[in-house]
């Protein structure tokens, strides 16, 4: 794919998910010279920070010109003192893709040589091996991406082809050349939101689609139940001016039409009843009839998430700013990560929301005094010798409340620190990781579900009068997971289910 400054989700999806390159245009290789020619030019004589000046706090010490190249060195190696797990490849690619972002707008004064290296290691899947923990948000990601930076030099580590190696001996393998530091590479590089936007993007195509399985699913819990169809109907949703639920209620008509199980109300009980009690539920639990009213706000905020995401991704996030068309430099806080940190946390909120629906219609599913029409944990073997479904719930259920223990909000948790130079910090990796465990957590819960919806249909025999998108979904299903009687250990096929989920 051609370089270009705006970027939509489908976009990262085929850059990120799909691992399509990046192919850089004479366009704008031209507009990042200029804006490093002017700076090189502007710089002379002129006090502007990180470039003739220390970092951070060490910012009233001016640099003198022969230590100008060591000084961009300094702060690369200064901060790339990370701990923990390293982060999967997928955010560290996204993160490369959110870096080449921002300095292709000609603003941030790198040489064209930073641009294109970041570019090689995008597209040749080398991915700098960056810890979990160090960022604070504020100067973006300054630890984070100071591992970035460092493999760019050749002092770091990467993962490449599967392993984990020195960057330097990759660079030696493929016959290229570490960055050099020319005016300000070393603060461009860590100064900047890039590690917390790449895990952002990476959460939002991820919970795109467990809205999409959550609505499936429901859609299938209601066959199941053989509920009256008119908690989707478009008048009812209509009559509530919130587009989520509208959109929700639209997709599940959409997904269950040509369903002979959901009932019509007008037929069965508008008419004179000769029974005062009513065998079959004449509203089914909130789990199955308030879809609309529960997924739409999610699916709001997954819309103002993807508004806000992309935004940053398109946007201009270090500092300070190079100016050419105005001559000058300006200086200020785009590095700030209190965007992507807010979005993250109440993305996470809503991810656990759905999960907590997930498990709620799982219960329904197992619990044979609730439903009614199946045996206990949906078994299908003999009652008290086999277990069903019934361990699987443990981890459904452990799981989800892991969620609502991660749902408390990162956004408010600043510490002041750097000399209480950073004194309100935005916390926006910390905020992007957390909700990608909420949301990795969710497909497990999920995972569980779908196994539990198959066992059910089939133990209803209910497989031909399913809707056709329903069916659809089963028989996926049922190509990872055979029906089963006898017990046996799960916990291979969970792991299956989750892969086909999240492709």
């Amino acid at each position: 794919m051609e370089i270009k400054e705006e970027l939509s989700l489908e976009d990262v999806n085929k850059l990120i998910l799909q691992k399509e390159e990046l192919e850089l245009t004479p366009e704008i290789k031209e507009q990042v010279n200029q804006c490093y020619e002017f700076l090189k030019d502007f710089s002379k004589e002129k006090v502007i920070y990180g470039i003739n000046t220390g970092f951070g706090p060490m910012a009233q010490w001016k640099i003198e010109d022969q230590d100008l190249e060591q000084l961009q060195y300094n702060i690369i190696r200064s901060h790339s003192t990370g701990a923990g797990t390293p982060l999967p490849n997928i955010y560290v690619r996204a993160a490369l893709l959110s870096r080449i972002m921002t300095f292709i707008k000609g603003h941030s004064g790198v040489n064209i040589s930073s641009v294109e290296l970041l570019i090689h290691f995008f597209n040749q899947k080398i991915y700098p091996i960056i810890p979990e923990h160090g960022s604070v948000g504020a100067s973006g990601d300054l630890v984070q991406l100071a591992h970035l930076a460092l493999a760019l030099i050749g002092e770091g580590e990467v993962s490449y082809l599967g392993k984990r190696v020195k960057s330097s001996d990759v660079f030696k393998d493929l016959g290229i050349k570490p960055l050099k530091m020319y005016i300000r590479e070393g603060l461009a590089l860590t100064n900047g939101t890039a590690v917390m936007t790449g895990i952002g993007l990476v959460n939002l195509l991820y919970a795109r689609k467990l809205i999409h399985w959550s609505l499936l699913a429901s859609v299938l819990m209601n066959e199941i139940a053989s509920s009256y169809d008119d908690f989707m109907s478009e008048t009812l949703n209509g009559l509530k001016r919130h587009e989520g639920q509208k959109r929700v209620a639209e997709q599940m008509r959409i997904m269950s039409e040509g369903s002979k199980r959901l009932r019509n109300r007008m037929k069965e009980l508008y008419h004179l009843q000769e029974s005062n009690i009513f065998k079959h539920k004449v509203q089914p639990y909130y789990s199955l009839r308030c879809i609309p009213q529960i997924v739409g706000p999610i699916l709001d905020e997954w819309e103002n998430a993807k508004t806000v995401l992309i935004n940053e991704l398109n946007s201009v996030d270090d500092n300070p700013i190079v100016d050419k068309e105005h001559n000058t430099v300006l200086h200020g806080g785009n590095f700030h990560g209190d965007y992507v940190s807010f979005e993250m946390d109440k993305l996470k909120i809503s991810v656990a929301k759905l999960t907590m629906l997930t498990e709620r219609q799982m219960n329904y599913l197992f619990h044979d005094r609730i439903n009614g029409i199946l045996p206990p944990f949906v078994n299908l073997g003999k009652l008290g010798l086999n277990y069903g479904l019934q361990a699987s719930q443990f981890t459904a259920t452990s799981t989800t409340a892991e969620c609502q223990t991660l749902s408390m909000p990162m956004y408010i948790h600043s510490i002041p620190n750097n000399n209480d130079n950073q004194d309100v910090v935005s916390m926006g990796t910390n905020s992007a990781l957390i909700c990608a465990r909420v949301i990795e957590n969710s497909y497990q819960v999920m995972a569980i579900h779908m196994m539990a919806l198959v066992q059910a249909v089939d133990c209803l025999r209910i497989k031909e009068e399913l809707s056709p998108k329903t069916k659809d979904l089963y028989n996926r299903i049922r190509e990872i997971v055979p029906p089963f009687v006898e017990d046996t250990p799960k916990y291979e096929e969970i792991n299956k289910l989750i892969t086909f989920l999240k492709q």
